[in-house]
């Protein structure tokens, strides 16, 4: 991928994650769409959060996996550097696990700061908050005790920065098989939070257009004007 290419993405991933921002500030679209995932005779969400399977898999299992591998690639840059595979995958990897780093913190403080409420939480479906976006502010007489942390989606950043893996390959159709297996990883890990009313899908929508500018941002960073093409 070129650097004027790098560039185009960055800009075409910023106007679409200001777009997605703005149609579901304006819309109900969020809660049209959450609501085939909750039952309102029973007050129960598609999937309960404590399927000791599907939370192994796809949340406490999966967020191990992907720290774990952070650290290899982290290991492997400090201790193996002289090694010829490192050598020759440097960058690539440099910019997995920058982007394995810099996602998450990201849209964490992010998290910290919006102070917005997941499904779960509103009284649409069964909780104590109102339905408040992110730039809405909450009523005067609704009493919070502490701040919520929902928007972005965070526990999926770990997936969708490996999106980075794009950037690790050298042949198309090695960066095809990366790029299409972090987007199902991620999505799968999305679509759990929204099945058990942790996320709408705006949250996941926006965390993964944050995390593709940031990666594409890294990418440019690290590669320079030394931009390898694209096979």
């Amino acid at each position: 991928m070129t650097q004027k290419s790098i560039n185009f993405q960055i800009v075409i991933t910023s106007l679409l994650l200001f777009g997605v921002i703005l149609l579901f500030e304006l819309t109900n679209l969020d809660i049209l769409i959450q609501n085939f995932f909750f039952n309102f005779e029973t007050s129960k969400w598609l999937i309960n959060k404590d399927e000791p399977i599907l939370r192994l898999f796809l949340y406490d299992g999966l967020k191990k996996v992907l720290i774990t591998f952070a650290l290899v690639i982290a290991i492997s840059l400090i201790f193996f550097r002289k090694k010829e595979l490192i050598i020759k995958y440097k960058k690539g990897l440099l910019i997995v696990l920058l982007s394995s780093i810099i996602v998450p913190i990201t849209i964490g403080a992010l998290k910290a700061v919006s102070n917005t409420p997941c499904p779960k939480n509103i009284e649409h479906f069964g909780g104590d908050y109102p339905n408040i976006k992110v730039f809405e502010s909450y009523p005067s007489d609704f009493i919070q005790e502490k701040k919520i942390k929902c928007w972005p989606a965070g526990h999926v950043s770990g997936g969708f920065a490996l999106l980075s893996l794009f950037f690790l390959f050298k042949k198309r159709k090695n960066k095809i098989i990366a790029i299409t297996s972090a987007f199902t990883l991620a999505w799968a890990m999305g679509l759990y939070k929204m099945l058990i009313g942790d996320h709408f899908l705006s949250h996941t929508i926006i965390t993964m257009l944050i995390a593709w500018c940031e990666i594409l941002i890294i990418s440019k960073f690290i590669k320079g004007t030394d931009i390898e093409k694209s096979a």
